[in-house]
């Protein structure tokens, strides 16, 4: 079965399109998860928060920056980079939409706050959740993604779109793109 068909689940365009203009999109192809190279394969093919995996890859905590945020009486969806906390280093893009219906008042509250990446508060709340990639990009960010990753040329990276499921129920939905990893980069 071939990994280039996206399965069900959420698309690039559909995540972009949540905050117009959607000028901003990265060019980008599906790729196969045996085709993600590493360090991008251990960043990105499991099934666990990224929130987690880029902390233990950079050896360091990672803070929410909020780009942009849309919210309707259903659901709330944002764009953000994760910032590395003791340098500021974007190593994260992101689009996320969480349904209101399959959360707690109190962890609506915590998302909407904006304060602490969501992988951080679904683990923190004992939320019983499972992470599905659905599909993988290869990707060359947009020019707004250039500036936030600090890139003087484009440089090809990889991303994942997927579905968090919580309490059974499809929560979230996920577009992440981790920063190029410099090829000398060694991981504390």
């Amino acid at each position: 079965m071939s990994d280039l068909v996206p399965h069900a689940g959420p698309d690039l365009k559909t995540l972009f399109g949540l905050f117009p203009p959607t000028d901003d999109p990265p060019a980008y192809q599906l790729v196969p998860a045996e085709s993600v190279p590493e360090p991008y394969r251990g960043l990105l093919v499991h099934n666990h928060h990224m929130t987690v995996t880029v902390e233990a890859f950079y050896g360091d905590l990672v803070d929410v920056r909020v780009v942009e945020r849309r919210r309707t009486a259903d659901d709330y969806a944002r764009k953000i980079l994760l910032a590395l906390r003791r340098t500021g280093q974007i190593v994260q893009f992101g689009i996320m939409r969480i349904w209101f219906q399959y959360c707690s008042e109190e962890v609506r509250k915590e998302i909407v706050a904006e304060a602490t990446p969501l992988g951080r508060i679904l683990i923190e709340h004992g939320i019983l959740r499972r992470i599905e990639p659905t599909t993988y990009l290869k990707t060359t960010p947009s020019p707004a993604m250039m500036k936030w990753f600090g890139l003087a040329e484009p440089t090809t990276t990889y991303g994942r779109l997927a579905i968090i499921h919580c309490n059974r129920q499809p929560a979230v939905e996920l577009l992440e793109i981790v920063a190029p990893v410099p090829l000398d980069y060694q991981p504390p």
